[in-house]
C-alpha cells in the first residue's frame, strides 16, 4: 500500500479533525482527496479529448489545483519530480504511456520547394 492510502486508511491522532483534508495534512500529503480527483479528472478527460498531458507538467497541474486554499494552507512550491509518478501509481485509471518519435521523411519538404 503507497503512503498517501496508508495515511488515509489508518486513524485519526488526537487533536486531529476526522477530515479529509486534515487526515492529508497529517501525512504531508500534497493534495487533498478532492484536489487529486480533480486533477485526474482533467488528466482523463484531456486524454479522452486526444491531448495527452505530458508528465512534466502534472506537478504544475497539483500546484495549480491548491489555489483554492487559503494562502497560509496553500503550499509554496510545486510536488517534488517523481509526484506525478507517484500518483500513477496510486491512481490505476491513469496510464503513463511512451510516445513514439515520427517519421523524419514526413518533414522532408525540400522537394515541395519551388526554385
Amino acid at each position: 500500500m503507497d503512503k498517501a492510502s496508508r495515511v488515509l486508511a489508518e486513524g485519526v491522532p488526537e487533536g486531529i479533525p476526522n477530515t479529509w483534508s486534515a487526515r492529508a495534512a497529517h501525512g504531508n500529503q500534497y493534495l487533498t482527496p478532492c484536489e487529486e480527483n480533480a486533477v485526474v479528472n482533467f488528466l482523463l478527460h484531456m486524454t479522452s479529448l486526444g491531448q495527452s498531458v505530458r508528465m512534466k507538467y502534472v506537478e504544475s497541474l497539483a500546484f495549480s489545483a491548491t489555489y483554492c486554499r487559503a494562502r497560509a494552507d496553500r503550499p509554496q512550491k510545486p510536488p517534488g519530480v517523481n509526484w506525478a509518478k507517484a500518483l500513477e501509481k496510486r491512481r490505476l485509471e491513469i496510464v503513463a504511456r511512451k510516445k513514439r518519435a515520427q517519421d523524419w521523411n514526413r518533414f522532408n519538404i525540400y522537394d515541395k520547394v519551388l526554385d
